[in-house]
C-alpha cells in the first residue's frame, strides 16, 4: 500500500474549492487508483496489463497546427495515428463526434496553459502541443474486442476529430443499444459536465433531487436539454430559460416552466416562482448573479456555473497566478452565500465513465434522449465549427465518420 505525498495539500485545497480539486482528478494514471475523497486515506495503486490492440501508423484527422479561427483546421489522410501509451487506454475507431462550444474555443486556444501543463503530466508534450486534434466526445467500437463505446475525453488528450482516438476505460461506458453512433456521440460531453456541475459538485442525485425546485438557465443547448431530462429523470421540479424559438421545444422535452427572456423580463417573470433549491447556470455574467438570490435562504441551496473565470484567467497570467485569481474571485462568489446559508460552487468539464454507464440506463428506459440538431459529414467539419461557433443552437452538432451501416446495436 502506498500513501499520496501530497494528500494534505490536496486535501485541504478540496475542502474550500472543489472545482479546482476536481480537475486534479482528470489526470489519467496508468494503473488502477482508488483515493477517497478530496485526497483523504490511503492510495491503493495496483498494475493493469496493457492492452494487445495494434495501432495504424496513419490515420485521417482533422488538425490545426496554430490557434486561430477556423482557417486554421486542416484535412490530413497522413496525420500520426493515435497510439496507446497506458494499460488503462484502449484503441477506438471512431464511428461520429460531436463539435462542442468548447471546441471552438480550444481552437482559438483557450485553456492552453493549463492544459499544456497536463499534457507535460501526462509525457504527452515533447516541444508543442500541435499538430492538435480537436473534439471531445465520440461514439465507435473498441479495436480489439469490436464493442460498440461511447465517452468523453479528458480535455488535455488528442481528439476525437479523427479516424482513431484512445481513451482510458474511465473516459467511456457501453454504448446504448437503442442509439446509433450519431446519436450516442451527441450525449458524452453534456452529460460528464451536466453530471460535474448538478452531482459531483452539486450534490444532486437520483436519490436526493426527487421534488427538488432546480432552475436551469440556458436550457436550450446542449448541456441545458440533457440536464432538464436527467433531472425530470429523477423527479425534481425544473424551471428554465430561453429565447421565444425554443420555449416549445424544452416544454415538450419536461421542463415545468419555461421562460421566455426574449419576450418577457427573465428576472421579474423568475422572482414571482417560489424560490429554489439549485441553480444550474449555464449562460454566466450578470445572469448567474441575479439567480443568487432566487435560491432559498438558510436551507444550503445551491449556485453551480459552469462559466466562470478559472481557464480565462490563467490564459491571462498564468497558471499559477491565474488560479490564485480564479481562487479569489471565487472566495467573494462564496462569501455572497455564507449570510443566508447558501452557496455559490464552479465546476468544469470532468471525463466520467460511470456515470456514463448511469445515463445509458437512462437512455435504454426512454427517460433520455439525443437531441442533434444538425449533422454533418466529416469532410465538412469546418462547416460544423462555423455552425457551433454561430450560436443559439437547440442541442448538439455532430460529425459523422461512417456514413452507412449507422445504426443501434
Amino acid at each position: 500500500m502506498l500513501r499520496n505525498p501530497r494528500t494534505a495539500s490536496r486535501a485541504a485545497f478540496c475542502k474550500n474549492h472543489a472545482a479546482f480539486a476536481s480537475l486534479l482528478e482528470t489526470l489519467d494514471y496508468p494503473f488502477t487508483v482508488m483515493l477517497s475523497k478530496c485526497g483523504k486515506g490511503p492510495l491503493l495503486v495496483t498494475k493493469r496489463c496493457a492492452s494487445t490492440a495494434k495501432s495504424p501508423a496513419k490515420m485521417m484527422a482533422w488538425q490545426i497546427y496554430q490557434y486561430g479561427g477556423n482557417e486554421e483546421l486542416t484535412l490530413s489522410d497522413r496525420a500520426r495515428a493515435a497510439t496507446i501509451k497506458a494499460p488503462n487506454e484502449l484503441l477506438i475507431k471512431v464511428h461520429a463526434a460531436s463539435v462542442n462550444p468548447i471546441d471552438v474555443k480550444m481552437r482559438g486556444g483557450y485553456g492552453q496553459k493549463v492544459l499544456n501543463m497536463l499534457r507535460a503530466q501526462q509525457g504527452g508534450l515533447l516541444g508543442s502541443e500541435f499538430p492538435l486534434i480537436l473534439g471531445r466526445d465520440f461514439s465507435g467500437v473498441v479495436i480489439e474486442t469490436g464493442r460498440a463505446v461511447y465517452g468523453a475525453l479528458s480535455a488535455y488528450r488528442q481528439g476525437s476529430h479523427a479516424q482513431f482516438t484512445v481513451a482510458s476505460d474511465s473516459e467511456i461506458a457501453k454504448k446504448p443499444q437503442v442509439l446509433s453512433h450519431t446519436e450516442a456521440a451527441s450525449i458524452p460531453y453534456v452529460a460528464t459536465t451536466s453530471w460535474a456541475a448538478l452531482c459531483t459538485i452539486g450534490e444532486l442525485s437520483e436519490k436526493n433531487a426527487h421534488k427538488k425546485r432546480v432552475l436551469v438557465q440556458g436550457g436550450s443547448g446542449g448541456i441545458g436539454t440533457f440536464s432538464i431530462q436527467l433531472l425530470k429523470a429523477w423527479g425534481a421540479y425544473v424551471a428554465t430559460t430561453c429565447s421565444t424559438d425554443a420555449v416549445d421545444f424544452l416544454r415538450n422535452l419536461g421542463a415545468d416552466a419555461v421562460i421566455d427572456y426574449k419576450t418577457t423580463d427573465a428576472k421579474k417573470e423568475l422572482s414571482k416562482l417560489p424560490q429554489f433549491d439549485f441553480v444550474f447556470d449555464a449562460v454566466g455574467g450578470p445572469t448567474a448573479d441575479d439567480s443568487f438570490d432566487l435560491l432559498k435562504k438558510w436551507t444550503n441551496a445551491k449556485l453551480v456555473t459552469i462559466v466562470h473565470p478559472f481557464l480565462q484567467n490563467t490564459d491571462s497570467f498564468g497558471v499559477v497566478p491565474g488560479m490564485g485569481r480564479a481562487v479569489i474571485a471565487l472566495g467573494s462568489n462564496l462569501m455572497k452565500g455564507f449570510s443566508a446559508g447558501r452557496s455559490y460552487r464552479w465546476a468544469i468539464f470532468l471525463p466520467n465513465g460511470k456515470a456514463l454507464e448511469k445515463v445509458g440506463r437512462l437512455v435504454q428506459r426512454d427517460l433520455i434522449h439525443p437531441v442533434v440538431e444538425k449533422e454533418f459529414p466529416f469532410s465538412e467539419l469546418p462547416a460544423a465549427f462555423q455552425f457551433v461557433e454561430e450560436g443559439h443552437n437547440r442541442g448538439k452538432t455532430v460529425v459523422k465518420m461512417v456514413e452507412r451501416g449507422d445504426q443501434p446495436h
